[in-house]
This record gives C-alpha cells, sequence and structure tokens, in this order.
C-alpha cells in the first residue's frame, strides 16, 4: 500500500517531466527546420539570442494546444486518442506559426517545409505516445479497487470501468445497506473506492474514513454536488459558505461567448462554404429532396428554434411525427447521407443557427421538444439546462456518448454551465476535433439494446456474488 501510494505522490510530476522533454525535442526539431529554410538570405530574421526566442514561442504554443486537447494524458487516454490530440495540437501550432514567420519576414513565404515538419511531428510525437504509454502500464498496475453503490442502476459504472482494464481493476461491488463497520472493514483492503449514488450520510462517513486512511475515492456527483462544485467562495465573519447562485452566464460571460460565437463562426464559414455547397448539389441530385432537414428543438429559456441539418435520410423518413434513431445500418438513409454522417459534416448549416443567435459553439445539446418534455418528467432538474444556448458541441457530446443516459448527460452538461470559462469552451472546441475521430462516441441505439438485457442479468450475478 505504501508503494503504491509513493508511486501514486510522483505520477503528476513524472508526466510534467514527460510533457516538458517532448515539448524541448518538438521544438529543437522546429527550430533546424527554421534555420535550414526560412533563415536564409542576406538578412537572417534572427541573430543571437533571437532564435532562442522563436523557439520558445514555438514551444509554448505546442504545450497549450497539446494540454488543451488532452494531449498529455498519458495513462489516462487511449494511445490512439492521444495520438490524435497530439496530432491535431502540432497541426494548429504549425499552421500559426507558419503565419508567424510569414509576418516577420513581410512577405508569404513557402509552406512545404512546414508541411514536412508537420510530417515530422506526427511521427515523432507517436513514438513518444507508444514510449510514455508503455512506460505508464509498466510503471502503475491497474488499481485495485471496490464500489459502493446505493441502487441498482449504479452498479451499471462496472461495465464502463471494465472497459478500462488497463487502469482500473475494479475486484468487488458492495451495498450501501451492509452497514458502514463492514464498508471500513473491507475498503482498507483495496488501492480506491468508488462511491456511486450513496445515501448522504453513508457516503460522508466513508469519505472522512477515505480521507483520513489516505484511500483514494472516486465519487460520482449528484446533482447538488454540481451545484457546489461551480458556487463562489464566501467568508461570513469566520464562518466559510459556498454561494450558490443558479442564474447561468453572467451579463459580461454572455457577451464574450456571444463575440466568441460569431467570429469562430465568420472563420470557419470560409472553408465550410465551398464543402456545404458541393453537398448541397450531391443532395439534390441523388433524389430532388430538400437539402436541409429541420427540426424543433428546445434551447435557452425553454424557447424552441429549429435546427438545420443537411439531410441524410429519404423524403418523409418519419412520415407519423414519431422519432426512430437511424441505426448503422438503416435503410432510410441515402447514399450521400452515409457519406456525410461517416465525415460527421450533416451538421455543418447549424453554422448559420449559431449566427442567427438560436445556438452556441458550446452548450449542451439542444433535444427534440419530445425529449426534453420527456426526461424533464423523469428528471425535473433536466430543465436546468436550458440556462445557456444550446451547443454545436458540449461537455456531454465530448466526454459521453450517443448512448449515454440522460441523466449522465444532465451532470456533464450541468458541470459545463455551473464552470464555465472562455478558456473552458476553447479547450472543448479543440478536444471536439479529436473526438470526430472517435469511434466510441457515435455507439449507438442498437449497441444498448443489445447489452441490456445482458447487463441486467451481470447485474444480478454481481449481487448475488
Amino acid at each position: 500500500m505504501a508503494k503504491t501510494k509513493k508511486r501514486e505522490s510522483t505520477k503528476s510530476l513524472v508526466r510534467g517531466i514527460e510533457s516538458i522533454i517532448e515539448v524541448i525535442v518538438l521544438s529543437v526539431i522546429y527550430y533546424f527546420c527554421w534555420d535550414m529554410f526560412y533563415n536564409e538570405g542576406p538578412t537572417p530574421l534572427f541573430e543571437e539570442k533571437g532564435k532562442y526566442v522563436l523557439m520558445g514561442i514555438y514551444g509554448v504554443l505546442a504545450y497549450l494546444f497539446c494540454k488543451n486537447t488532452d494531449g498529455f494524458q498519458f495513462g489516462d487516454l487511449r494511445r490512439t486518442d492521444l495520438g490524435l490530440a497530439q496530432w491535431i495540437a502540432m497541426l494548429i501550432t504549425n499552421i500559426i506559426t507558419y503565419f508567424q514567420l510569414c509576418l516577420i519576414a513581410n512577405h508569404m513565404l513557402s509552406p512545404l517545409p512546414m508541411l514536412a515538419l508537420t510530417l515530422i511531428d506526427v511521427l515523432v510525437t507517436t513514438m513518444f505516445v507508444y514510449l510514455y504509454v508503455y512506460m505508464y502500464r509498466h510503471t502503475y498496475a491497474p488499481r485495485h479497487m471496490i464500489m459502493i453503490y446505493g441502487t441498482d442502476a449504479a452498479i451499471s459504472l462496472k461495465f464502463k470501468l471494465d472497459l478500462r482494464s488497463d487502469k482500473y481493476n475494479l475486484t468487488k461491488i458492495m451495498s450501501a445497506d451492509e452497514g458502514i463497520e463492514k464498508i471500513f472493514e473491507e475498503i482498507v483492503k483495496y488501492d480506491a473506492v468508488v462511491i456511486n449514488d450513496v445515501p448522504a450520510q453513508v457516503r460522508n462517513d466513508i469519505l472522512k474514513f477515505c480521507y483520513g486512511h489516505e484511500l483514494r475515492a472516486y465519487v460520482v456527483p449528484k446533482i447538488t454536488d454540481v451545484f457546489v462544485r461551480g458556487s463562489k467562495d464566501v467568508s461570513l465573519f469566520d464562518t466559510p459558505i459556498f454561494l450558490v447562485k443558479g442564474t447561468g452566464l453572467s451579463l459580461t460571460q454572455k457577451f464574450f461567448k456571444r463575440a466568441m460565437d460569431i467570429i469562430l463562426c465568420v472563420i470557419a464559414m470560409i472553408p465550410a462554404l465551398p464543402i456545404m455547397a458541393v453537398i448541397a448539389i450531391a443532395i439534390k441530385l441523388e433524389d430532388g429532396g430538400p437539402v436541409f432537414y429541420k427540426q424543433k428543438r428546445a434551447t435557452y429559456g425553454g424557447n424552441v428554434f429549429e435546427i438545420l441539418k443537411f439531410r441524410s435520410m429519404i423524403v418523409d423518413a418519419e412520415k407519423e411525427g414519431i422519432s426512430i434513431p437511424a441505426t448503422g445500418e438503416d435503410p432510410r438513409i441515402t447514399k450521400v447521407g452515409k457519406v456525410i454522417r461517416a465525415l460527421r459534416v450533416d451538421e455543418l448549416p447549424q453554422i448559420f443557427n449559431i449566427l442567427k443567435g438560436e445556438m452556441s459553439v458550446v452548450g449542451p445539446r439542444p433535444e427534440r421538444i419530445e425529449h426534453d418534455q420527456e426526461y424533464t418528467s423523469q428528471i425535473p432538474e433536466f430543465q436546468y439546462r436550458l440556462k445557456v444556448k444550446g451547443g454545436l458541441t458540449g461537455y456531454a457530446q465530448i466526454y459521453g456518448k450517443y448512448n449515454t443516459s440522460a441523466y449522465d448527460k444532465l451532470r456533464m452538461d450541468l458541470l459545463y454551465i455551473e464552470n464555465y470559462s472562455i478558456l473552458l469552451d476553447i479547450k472543448l472546441i479543440l478536444t471536439t476535433i479529436r473526438i470526430m475521430f472517435s469511434k466510441e462516441s457515435t455507439e449507438g441505439f442498437e449497441k444498448v439494446a443489445e447489452n441490456e438485457q445482458h447487463i441486467k442479468e451481470e447485474i444480478e450475478q454481481l449481487k448475488k456474488d
């Protein structure tokens, strides 16, 4: 146990050192590229220590973009996700650096050396990712874990943890009803405890025990926990107080968020318009039907608007007005629809929704009216998502899946609302680019149907054990 705690205490330091080493290597490679191809001529761009300033700026950009795309989460993310994150980060870094060099030279430079540098960066970052993940897995064994649960539904978390057996080793589940003393006797045998949907008093007792015994505790938050997490610290004489406002974004935050939405959409329109034109022509040529599919959705304050998508299914695919989610082999999906769904460009027209002020780039994904009403009837707190505008992407879209439960989506969306900042929006936008290439986020309803009965049977067996 002591050995495990010592390894855990150094993990952040080791990860930080690994990140810095990688950034230094990438900066040195950039320096040689710059010196060979962009520092030529009778008057070099920089002499003496000026070149180190260029390297420093490049290193800072690489670090910030890698960090904000989760590219340094060695051991937390899979290799493919880490690789994608770092490739995207280096591509953005090199684009910015290229225009920086053009400004310094006061004319357009050849982009070919930067393209070659990007390919080299892809190879180098891939090597670092494989090396660091290999080191992590051979240094840190999966944590030996126990889960204390309060309801049967909470047990389903075990199946999610089992998907990352390289990181988590949940070997026992235990009901909170078995008594606090028995729980204490068991949890000291493990490296970590997962506390999921446990009554407040029992949860408090377990947390205090874990804190006192230096046991790692993973707590699945309740809705009220999310509110407290986003609260403001206030001191009333000698008593600390958490202030929960529940008002959503401030006027200042709304102003800057709207400004960023407009700027990003205007920039995105430059490459998006030609792509949208090609898609529109392809849809029209295939069956002569409408280019866009419109659907009523709920957004800020419960207002209703028509969300725009490129039509990817046959005309009148929902004649009866009944929502039937499309599966991977759904015969209603057109040929063009299969392509634009695979490339994830069917939602590009929502740029117009954002420019009109009906949506934001980042925010809770707006639900269909009937779904919003259904979820709110089951979970009254679901309406709290409407404290901000619906978004093209959001916390739940990035960290959840297509089949994530409404309650889990609500928790993630409230985490976003209560912890909102411009920097968080930027991080989520960058992470979205990586998620677009991840198959996990598109796991659909057919997969749920396949696993639902199996999960129920597994839960009953786990409870017996």
